[in-house]
This record gives C-alpha cells, sequence and structure tokens, in this order.
C-alpha cells in the first residue's frame, strides 16, 4: 500500500485530486490543508508521497520540503502547481514529479508510475536528500539562499513601505499612511492620505495580500484590503455584512462580505 498526503490549503482542491487518487486502490490518502499540518502528518504518519501544493498562504511548499529534510526518512515529493515555465524545468530536472493543475486522471496514474518505480529503486534515503536538496538549490531555496532570505526577511521588517507610481516615478509610501487598497480594472489602486496611487511591481489583489502578511492589513472582500489601523468606526448592515467608516479625509465607508466578517471580528481580537 503506497501512502499519499495532499497537501492544499485550498480544500476543493485537496478533495478533487483525494478523489482521483481514490481510483488507485492500492494508494490511502491523507489531507492537510496547511504547512503546518502537512508537518505534523509527515512526521506522524510517514507518507511515502506527499502531493504538495506549492502556493499557499503563510508558510509555502517549499517550507514543508525543507524542513521534511531534517527526518530520518523524507518522503518523495511531487509538486502540484501553476507555476512558471522556469520552475517546471527545474522540477522536471530534480523533482520526482509535477502535476499542472487542474490535474486530470491520466496524468496522475503516469506520476503514480514514476513514484512507484522510485520506490522500488530506493536503497538508501540520503539520496533522496539529495534530490531534495538539489530541487531547493535549483530554485534558489538551498541552504546558502535560506540564509540570505531570513536576512532580506530581517531587513524588510524595516521597510514598511509600497511602491507607487506617481508622475512617473516610483514612490515608496509608508504603510502608515495608506487607507486600502482596492481592485479597478487591471490595476491595484492605493488610496492614501497624500492621494490615490497606481500600486507598482504587483500584479494582483493575492499577491498583495501576500505581501502584507503579518501587517495590520484585512482582505475584506474579492478585491479590497484594508487597514485595520485605519478604522475610525464600524456597523452591522443587511445580510451580516459589515461595514466600515476609515479615518481618511474623506470618511471612505468600504464593506465587509459576509464570508469575512467572522475573521474580521478575529483580526479585531473582537
Amino acid at each position: 500500500m503506497m501512502r499519499a498526503l495532499v497537501v492544499d490549503d485550498e480544500a476543493p482542491a485537496r478533495d478533487e485530486l483525494a478523489w482521483l487518487l481514490a481510483a488507485h486502490p492500492e494508494v490511502s490518502v491523507l489531507q492537510a490543508g496547511s504547512a503546518s499540518a502537512a508537518l505534523t502528518a509527515i512526521a506522524d504518519e510517514r507518507p511515502d508521497v506527499v502531493f504538495q501544493d506549492i502556493q499557499m498562504p503563510g508558510k509555502d511548499g517549499f517550507h514543508v520540503l525543507r524542513e521534511s529534510l531534517s527526518l530520518p526518512s523524507p518522503p518523495l515529493f511531487v509538486f502540484v502547481t501553476a507555476y512558471n515555465d522556469y520552475a517546471i524545468r527545474a522540477f522536471e530536472e530534480n523533482a520526482v514529479d509535477y502535476l499542472l493543475k487542474p490535474v486530470s486522471a491520466d496524468r496522475l496514474a503516469k506520476s503514480l508510475t514514476r513514484v512507484r518505480s522510485r520506490l522500488g529503486e530506493r536503497s538508501g534515503r540520503p539520496e533522496e536528500r539529495q534530490v531534495l536538496e538539489r530541487l531547493l538549490e535549483g530554485m534558489g531555496l538551498g541552504e546558502a539562499a535560506k540564509g540570505e532570505a531570513a536576512r532580506s526577511e530581517g531587513r524588510s521588517e524595516k521597510l514598511d513601505r509600497l511602491p507607487v507610481e506617481q508622475a512617473g516615478r516610483i514612490r515608496l509610501l509608508p504603510f502608515s499612511e495608506i487607507v486600502l487598497c482596492r481592485v479597478e480594472g487591471k490595476r491595484i489602486l492605493v488610496l492614501a492620505d497624500s492621494g490615490t496611487f497606481h500600486l507598482h511591481g504587483m500584479p494582483s489583489i493575492e499577491k498583495l495580500e501576500e505581501r502584507l502578511q503579518g501587517r495590520p492589513f484585512f482582505r475584506i472582500g474579492r478585491g479590497e484590503l484594508v487597514n485595520l489601523r485605519r478604522i475610525a468606526e464600524f456597523t452591522t448592515w443587511v445580510n451580516g455584512k459589515y461595514v466600515l467608516i476609515m479615518d481618511d479625509r474623506e470618511r471612505t465607508h468600504v464593506t465587509v462580505c459576509r464570508s469575512r466578517v467572522k475573521d474580521f471580528r478575529h483580526s479585531l481580537g473582537i
């Protein structure tokens, strides 16, 4: 019996892949919805293979891979990704396999064949660890890169600013001046004390949310992030939604969608 762990922060994606794996009776399936849950499952359940999503909020799939290297018997990894061509080439060279979303039944079957072959060929775990290390190095995420990333992260803590476009130049706008960010058309607008600007270098609200993780910003709907420290007051509205009144000069009103109300209250500690 092959023990497989499916890791994805989106439950529908996990369920879909688990359903596809269920067509293979020799595979038993576990699921995890976060990096921490995945590491716990890997340590406790010792899966043979991990079908690992890469882009997750908080700790990503590479974090799971790195931490797994410290285990006496790390599992094989198959990446489930929508990553760019460079990453795919790195996976082809160094990883056991990769799957592009949405995963097809035929492609999954081929991946399982590759995993079975690798499991059958295993003579020692140190070789698998070297494979994983090469993958990390190929992606710029090896031990040296980890140290640099940690140093960069420490530096970025002091750089509480976002790049915005102003009169043909790039201005670094302090977080404290930002009231909210919202999607308008194909751009992201930043409403600040000194005006409204186009965000520079962020292709999506999802990337912006990732950039602001751990900062006092909250996503109130599909295309809007607010600075929690700039909320003057809020009130309930119809259908369980909240209306926020920001503390800018115009007293801008924005709405927290119903599905985000609970998390919004939690973010405020109420």
